[in-house]
């Protein structure tokens, strides 16, 4: 973990989206803080290629909806996202207060992304099924164990999943679910070819889990599997998962964001 053991900011990250000819990004939370919200709130308005923020906020505090309200004085703040990879079901995807808590996202047009483990699908599939008219997104397509080659489970319940007509999938943090120091393509296009027939080429959307794929890569390795693996596809659907169904999802207006 030592590469990614130091911050990483816009200045670090501008090179890499010059380099694979992007626009733009969206910055997606990693610390469950409204600080950290804020602070990347005030990272986009400072440099113009962040097109787009997903925060965090306490889905379990008594006073979500006031949170909310305020937080959509943002414009640029498009959802939100919590840590529940690697987390107990009681902790959110069957905690009464959490679920009550994005029940409250109903009508305020925030997203929410979803980050799990593959293990945690079946508790997941639960968790959407709760909110029919809710846009959610899936985090790195759940993190299947692509390292010991196990598909069958992940693949049959990416399947239900995906029948919930309001859930993308984000095409990112394949490499570190791979082994580190010597995955290739062929270890990763059959999991990229499950996640495209369950959500077709309307619901995926590229993503590269810039800084946590240096583990195993970078941005441009990362970037070009994806190029890859979308060289079977129509101009048309490849304009969309690089970057039209990212708008779409998080209703950024006038630009192609990967």
């Amino acid at each position: 973990m030592q590469v990614i053991r130091r911050d990483f900011l816009p200045a670090d990250l501008a090179p890499e989206l010059a380099t694979a000819g992007i626009d733009g990004c969206v910055a997606v939370q990693a610390d469950e803080t409204e600080d950290e919200t804020q602070f990347l709130l005030d990272l986009a308005d400072e440099n113009e290629f962040i097109r787009a923020v997903v925060g965090w906020v306490d889905f379990k505090a008594p006073d979500i909806s006031d949170r909310l309200a305020q937080w959509r004085e943002h414009r640029i703040l498009k959802g939100f996202r919590t840590i529940m990879q690697g987390q107990p079901d009681e902790k959110y995807l069957t905690n009464r207060a959490f679920i009550e808590g994005i029940n409250k996202l109903d009508g305020t047009g925030f997203t929410y992304d979803l980050l799990v483990y593959h293990d945690q699908l079946p508790s997941l599939i639960r968790f959407t099924e709760r909110f029919p008219d809710q846009p959610f997104i899936l985090d790195h397509i759940a993190k299947p164990d692509i390292a010991n080659g196990r598909i069958k489970p992940w693949k049959e319940n990416m399947k239900i999943l995906a029948q919930h007509p309001g859930i993308y999938c984000k095409l990112s943090g394949m490499v570190t679910e791979a082994d580190w120091k010597n995955w290739t393509y062929e270890d990763l296009a059959p999991y990229l070819e499950i996640a495209g027939e369950c959500f077709g080429t309307d619901r995926l959307c590229f993503g590269t889990d810039w800084p946590v794929c240096l583990l195993a890569g970078g941005y441009q390795t990362v970037k070009t599997v994806i190029d890859r693996f979308l060289g079977q596809v129509t101009e048309a659907e490849r304009e969309n998962i690089w970057g039209n169904n990212t708008c779409k999802f998080y209703n950024i207006d006038g630009w192609n964001l990967v």
